[in-house]
């Protein structure tokens, strides 16, 4: 495979070659990979090592903190290094960590191994992502992020149905060579395909102070933090769905575990959709308007499966139908809030990729235990972290229309790359574009 790219773009490139959206895409599979195919294992592994199934949910946990703090490392040390070999980096060193998995002793090691492959697989993420953020602009960029976030939803819609086949034919231990085959092909494309996107001229200079200063900025930034609330309180119900549903659809509904891999993957495709209408609407209608039906749909969900729970015992239809507009919902959701936080601090893409990162996996790696606290035999927890992630994130964009409703001298600068500019969109002062 040629290295079709010069090591360094300009930074008016302003275009994203097709082959590189797609290698992003690739590497931002990781998480549903190394997450849904290993699900459907936790019964075996806790019979092999003998341990308790709490035990086992902690390698989810530790995943997802490994998760969150790779990306909050990675994305400043890229902006300071360069993305394209810290980027090759991380996707060996997730390599190294599903070898280690699959050849752990005990469920100790494979604890710590599952924290380095979340680790490796956040710190290739946000520089895959920030790579993204260095090269579109604007509509370009919501448009972008939303087609990695939809064709990217193929890997949660494969990854649970891939998972039962390879369990049925071989074992669990097969998953993390599988996956560890797959951080090879990553690797490779990083080296062969992503551009170095942050020539030398625009680097930090490094080091705790500049981190120090650039996250001051990032955070200082009111309308910043709050995109990263609207985006990451959405999490709160994505990812009690990913620890709760086999739950409520297998052991309170009587679904085979083939058949929950299809609802599963079900749910997964009605994301992939809502993500790449997303796309389609961007730079044509507003993209907070977008989120705020999202945000609606996601409150809806949450309110059918408390009633189903608390008056109708969770029957299959009240679930299955309240997953899948929860899941449309993180389409709307996810992608376009954390689109329009990176273009609140467009100078520091990196270090605002990372600190939503951590907020949004830490977030994941809260909510799994918390989620399962009812028992095996109750939605009702499951149901009000729904309710809760909404109305947070319908919180946080409502402070800030009324931050953006304000009369603001320097907002008019930012018209032309804001997200949100373009034809047929609301501005941030709600007046619309000539």
């Amino acid at each position: 495979m040629p290295n079709r790219f010069p090591s360094t773009l300009p930074p008016s490139a302003g275009t994203v070659p097709a082959t590189l959206v797609a290698t992003v895409i690739f590497l931002t599979a990781v998480a549903p990979l190394a997450t849904d195919m290993y699900v459907p294992a936790f019964p075996r592994v806790a019979g092999e090592f003998g341990t308790t199934a709490s035990a086992v949910q902690l390698t989810l946990t530790t995943f997802f903190a490994g998760m969150g703090l790779g990306q909050l490392v990675g994305g400043p040390f890229s902006d300071q290094r360069g993305r394209r070999l810290p980027l090759v980096a991380g996707t060996i060193l997730m390599t190294l960590a599903s070898i280690a998995c699959a050849l752990s002793p005990d469920v100790g090691i494979l604890v710590a191994a599952r924290f380095l492959q979340g680790f490796g697989g956040g710190w290739a993420m946000v520089i895959g992502r920030a790579v993204i953020v260095d090269l579109a602009h604007g509509p370009q960029l919501v448009r972008v992020l939303n087609v990695v976030m939809g064709i990217g939803g193929v890997a949660p819609i494969i990854s649970p149905l891939l998972g039962a086949v390879i369990l049925q034919l071989t074992g669990w231990r097969m998953t993390f060579w599988t996956l560890a085959a797959l951080g090879i092909l990553m690797a490779l494309c990083a080296l062969l395909i992503v551009p170095e996107s942050m020539p030398p001229e625009k680097r930090h200079a490094g080091g705790l102070g500049e981190f120090g200063r650039a996250a001051k900025v990032v955070l200082s930034n009111r309308r910043f933090v709050g995109y990263v609330v609207v985006a990451s309180s959405a999490f709160i119900a994505l990812f009690a769905y990913v620890a709760t549903s086999a739950f409520i659809l297998q052991n309170m509904n009587g679904l085979s575990p083939v058949a929950y891999s299809v609802v599963f993957a079900a749910n997964a495709g009605g994301m992939t959709i809502a993500a790449l209408v997303s796309a389609r609407l961007a730079g044509r209608v507003s993209t907070r308007k977008v989120i705020l039906t999202g945000q609606v749909i996601a409150l809806a969900a949450g309110l059918a499966m408390l009633a189903g729970a608390l008056w109708w015992g969770t029957p299959l239809l009240v679930a299955m139908g309240s997953f899948f507009a929860l899941m449309v919902a993180q389409g709307l959701i996810n992608t376009n809030g954390g689109a329009l936080a990176s273009a609140e601090v467009p100078s520091h893409p990196g270090t605002s990729s990372a600190v939503l990162g951590l907020v949004q996996w830490t977030t994941a790696g809260v909510v799994a235990p918390i989620a399962g606290l009812g028992g095996t035999g109750t939605a009702v927890p499951m149901a009000a972290l729904m309710i809760g992630g909404a109305l947070l994130s319908l919180f946080g964009l409502l402070v800030l229309a009324r931050q953006e409703a304000r009369p603001d001298t320097g907002r008019d600068a930012r018209r032309d790359s804001h997200p949100d500019a373009g034809p047929g969109n609301l501005q941030q002062n709600g007046a619309s574009t000539p």
